[in-house]
């Protein structure tokens, strides 16, 4: 018997508005589709998720996956852009799976 897919929630702050995303391991490759797809942001992903141009940039809030989980493009990205490591990752960077459950995250504009 095959159990249904649980649902994963995600909070996002974007400007002065809160969204409460639901999605499920597998609809999206990663966070920045997502975002893409359900919020439509102007100007974000320009790289379409290779890790280089630093526009889908996010500041993790509560929660979420491993951040010692960088690929070298993402890593360089993020030290020209002079971020904070420890909070802030490239949406692109992060597939959806159940580690996402509950986060809490800011879109960096």
């Amino acid at each position: 018997m095959r159990t249904a897919a649980q649902p994963i929630n995600i909070k996002v702050l974007l400007g002065d508005e809160e969204h409460d995303l639901v999605t499920y391991k597998g609809e999206y490759r990663s966070l920045m589709m997502l975002l893409f797809d359900r919020l439509y942001i102007e100007d974000f992903g320009e790289c379409r998720g290779v890790g280089r141009c630093g526009t889908c940039l996010i500041e993790i809030i509560d929660g979420g996956p491993s951040l010692e989980a960088y690929d070298r493009n993402e890593e360089m990205t993020m030290m020209r852009l002079g971020h904070d490591t420890e909070r802030c990752r490239l949406s692109c960077q992060i597939p959806i799976d159940d580690d996402l459950n509950g986060i809490k995250i800011r879109v960096k504009r």
